[in-house]
């Protein structure tokens, strides 16, 4: 094993409520969850369930680290928690789930209806639905900065519903929880004058509602997540041809992979727009299907900035710069422990503001001093989940398995591409104290992935440099492993 341990799904739970300022019985609320189960999970007396992860993840905004965190460590074999869902309606049934998302005139417009059957015992009487928007999908910090500058607003969405097919009744709505990015609202089956509108046990019935998001506040991606027992469930993007949208898909496994969709989108041009639709039948329980797209080049109205840009101002120094290209100068320590200090402190206010643009926690993240401009044999590391870093002092490479494997890696210093870089699966890396004590540390799987990334930028090596013959990197665009956690058997 490596010197550093992952932190379990326990310990992710308590990150995430230190960092969304959420307390226990908060979460709780939020989730609708017991406050006692959610202090086991949090403890590590309840193992926690995927639905639980899930929720938890919409209720403080995570960007899916808690469902990620939960698959890397239960989802295999894993065993569903007996804690019963608190809102989780009896004997319902979703057999028509069709949404359609159209974007016009600066906004989007979403249209939902299904048709719901009641097989239990008693009559329904309101329905639960969830508004949720994610402008940096991946980069969570960046996404709950940005809503609590622009929070979805009641009076933006101008939220509509009614019963029975064909709008026949419109019905009321009550707030159950509403932040920044996400609201929840019971639709209740009361028409006009009062009137209720139940559907009884044995018998179904229509629900449709529509509300509206700006197009700054949505960002370009549409995910259904199958909450209820589904026999049909369709998407539906209605988009202007002007615009030349490329659309693809993708399916979330309850291994936590992510895979093509299992079916094609079929696209329709009808005049000036553009259809693209998708649909299946009986999706299992949990599985996560969407629908993302981009604005072909010169469609923008103004244009976004590249990854790299991104990090550029944040005061990353980027590729070519010939800093990058140097051996770094290596500490006489213990007599420039003092530079040592100020050198890390850097590093690691750097390495802070970077978790506001992008989402390191399934893999980690590291930051080595050039890369902020200082010729120092410098760099901290943060495994994933981790608050405090390792510091490496003048490390050197001593030694190395011969077993290596293959894994995606993406660098700061040019943060559009990702690439598929070999490395050992053990390193030994003797690094310096500040007392001026060498030592040798043994780092294994991603651990030593991190620490290789970057021993070399201390060396004047990146990792494109690794890149094996006929591997080319992949365009950001086109990578689907943000957040996820390196694998390893």
């Amino acid at each position: 094993m490596s010197a550093l341990e992952p932190e379990d799904f326990a310990a992710t739970v308590r990150h995430w409520l230190e960092v969304s300022g959420f307390s226990r019985k908060k979460l709780a609320k939020e989730a609708n969850f017991s406050s006692g189960y959610v202090s086991k999970v949090a403890s590590g007396a309840e193992r926690g369930s995927l639905d639980f992860a899930a929720r938890a993840d919409t209720a403080m905004a995570t960007g899916g680290a808690l469902e990620r965190a939960w698959q890397a460590h239960h989802g295999q074999g894993a065993k569903p928690s007996a804690e019963p869902i608190v809102s989780a309606p009896g004997g319902l049934i979703v057999d028509q789930d069709i949404a359609e998302l159209h974007y016009g005139h600066g906004q989007y417009r979403l249209t939902q209806r299904r048709r719901i059957v009641n097989t239990g015992s008693e009559p329904i009487t309101r329905y639960l639905i969830r508004i949720a928007v994610d402008k940096f999908p991946g980069e969570p910090e960046r996404s709950n900065a940005h809503y609590r500058e622009h929070p979805l607003r009641w009076e933006d969405l101008n939220l509509e519903a009614w019963c029975g097919s064909g709008r026949t009744e419109p019905i009321t709505w009550t707030v159950q929880h509403d932040r920044d990015s996400f609201k929840e609202v019971w639709l209740s089956f009361r028409g006009a004058q009062g009137r209720r509108l139940p559907i009884y046990p044995g018998e179904a019935g229509w629900i449709e509602y529509t509300y509206t998001v700006p197009e700054g506040q949505w960002g370009n991606w549409f995910r259904r997540a199958v909450r209820l027992p589904t026999n049909h469930l369709g998407v539906r993007l209605d988009m202007p041809a002007d615009r030349a949208p490329e659309v693809w898909g993708t399916h979330t496994s309850l291994a936590g992979d992510d895979l093509p969709l299992p079916s094609p989108i079929e696209v329709e041009r009808i005049g000036d727009r553009l259809t693209y639709s998708w649909s299946c039948e009986n999706p299992p329980l949990h599985a996560r299907y969407t629908m993302q797209w981009r604005w072909s080049a010169g469609a923008y109205d103004e244009p976004m900035q590249t990854p790299s840009q991104v990090m550029a101002d944040l005061g990353i120094v980027q590729d070519p710069d010939a800093v990058l290209r140097r051996t770094a100068r290596r500490f006489n320590l213990p007599a420039e422990a003092e530079q040592v200090r100020d050198v890390v402190a850097r590093l690691e206010a750097a390495a802070e503001q970077i978790t506001k643009v992008h989402d390191f926690t399934g893999k980690g993240r590291g930051l080595a001093a050039p890369q902020i401009g200082v010729d120092a044999a410098a760099a901290v590391v943060y495994t994933p989940g981790a608050v405090a870093p390792l510091v490496l002092l003048n490390p050197v490479v001593v030694e190395t398995s011969a077993e290596t494997d293959m894994q995606y890696e993406g660098c700061l210093s040019f943060f559009d591409t990702r690439s598929r870089i070999p490395r050992p699966l053990v390193a030994h890396i003797e690094h310096t104290g500040l007392d001026g004590t060498r030592r040798i540390t043994v780092f294994d799987q991603g651990i030593a992935r991190l620490v290789l990334h970057e021993v070399d930028h201390l060396h004047g090596v990146l990792c494109k440099d690794r890149l094996p013959e006929g591997e080319e990197p992949t365009p950001i665009e086109e990578y689907r492993g943000t957040g996820s956690a390196w694998q390893y058997k």
